[in-house]
């Protein structure tokens, strides 16, 4: 028989002010998994997070833990009884007690068992030579891994963290995290994270539920959630796109790069063609010499530079298209800067493309 989830969020519902800030949400999370919930600033990602955690309570929906029962409508277990870990944005470190006395706060225990488990735990987050110190004296990476060491010092079942890498630097961040990580699936724990940051999701996550107006809209995999977005927002929020403008007719779009099938769109339905600018490509052998289609890449258009970017890995070309005057980006691996009103010929990879109709039409 298959073990129940680590965690597992069924229906979950809360309104405040009569605005459903969580509506419908449920998920699970695995022992050793990560699951990321992921979205925009006020889309009821640390909502869902303080009602698992129990300093906030649904009005509906039922939260299990190993398959037992947490909370519902109308039982609660309170927050210190859940086997709950929390890491937050603010490490919120006691000032007056050194890092010892942090990681041990309200551990019960002998002595001496409490001193070995700490010293166990500062060694694996690599701060055991700063036992005595106070977190003033620590840097901000330092103070995380301490936070860090404290919310594993229970041996929660259950780890919640809402944003807790946002105050660190870049590199710093990078690296911290995947201590983390290698440090909580290693100790077998259900990993809750919220995020609005979608590289961050990307690289942590096992699998990523994207929130939007309290629901999650789409779950899955990292590579999956990329590759197939469920709408063009969905596309949108983990990269720049480029959206290409037609209508159907006879379940066909046509635009400047040939036509493309919309099964089952009503005819005069307005869709929108979504393409990330790394898949828009320069067709460097053709350039000059008119439209030469490829089964792959379909019919290059024209388009004339109007400004190019140098990012640093590549550079960022923007067009202007002779086909219908739109603008597209393209991502182009190293330095190639064009100088604005030169044509070049585009093409674009249809395997990479998606195809959404307007919602709002009609």
């Amino acid at each position: 028989m298959q073990a129940p989830p680590r965690l597992e969020v069924k229906n979950l519902m809360r309104s405040f002010a009569g605005r459903q800030v969580v509506n419908d949400v449920s998920l699970s999370v695995m022992p050793g998994q990560v699951t990321c919930l992921l979205g925009p600033s006020g889309c009821g990602k640390s909502t869902t997070l303080r009602i698992i955690a129990g300093v906030d309570v649904q009005d509906s929906g039922e939260i299990y833990a190993d398959g037992k029962l947490v909370c519902d409508a109308d039982f609660r277990l309170p927050p210190e009884e859940r086997g709950i870990g929390l890491m937050f944005q603010d490490f919120a470190l006691f000032p007056h007690l050194d890092v010892a006395g942090n990681v041990g706060f309200g551990l019960k225990g002998s002595k001496g068992n409490l001193r070995a488990r700490i010293e166990e735990l500062l060694r694996k987050v690599g701060m055991h030579r700063h036992i005595d110190r106070y977190p003033h004296e620590l840097s901000g990476g330092e103070q995380q891994r301490v936070a860090l060491a404290r919310a594993l010092a229970p041996q929660p079942r259950i780890m919640l963290m809402d944003e807790p890498f946002s105050g660190l630097d870049d590199r710093l961040r990078d690296d911290i995290r995947d201590e983390t990580l290698s440090l909580l699936k290693d100790e077998g724990t259900a990993v809750l994270l919220v995020t609005h940051e979608p590289g961050e999701a990307m690289r942590m996550a096992d699998e990523i539920a994207l929130m939007r107006d309290g629901r999650i809209v789409q779950r899955g995999a990292p590579y999956n959630i990329y590759n197939a977005p469920v709408d063009i927002e969905a596309a949108a929020f983990f990269s720049d796109i480029n959206v290409i403008r037609g209508e159907v007719h006879g379940a066909l779009t046509e635009t400047a790069f040939g036509q493309f099938l919309a099964p089952g769109v009503p005819d005069g339905t307005p869709v929108d063609i979504v393409i990330r600018p790394q898949h828009l490509k320069i067709d460097f052998d053709r350039s000059g010499s008119g439209p030469n289609p490829t089964p792959e890449m379909g019919t290059p258009a024209r388009g004339v530079v109007e400004r190019a970017r140098f990012m640093g890995a590549a550079s960022l070309v923007e067009f202007r298209m002779d086909f219908d005057g739109s603008k597209l980006k393209a991502l182009v691996p190293s330095v190639f800067l064009p100088k604005p009103g030169r044509a070049l010929w585009l093409m674009i990879r249809r395997d990479r493309c998606f195809v959404f109709a307007d919602r709002n039409a009609g």
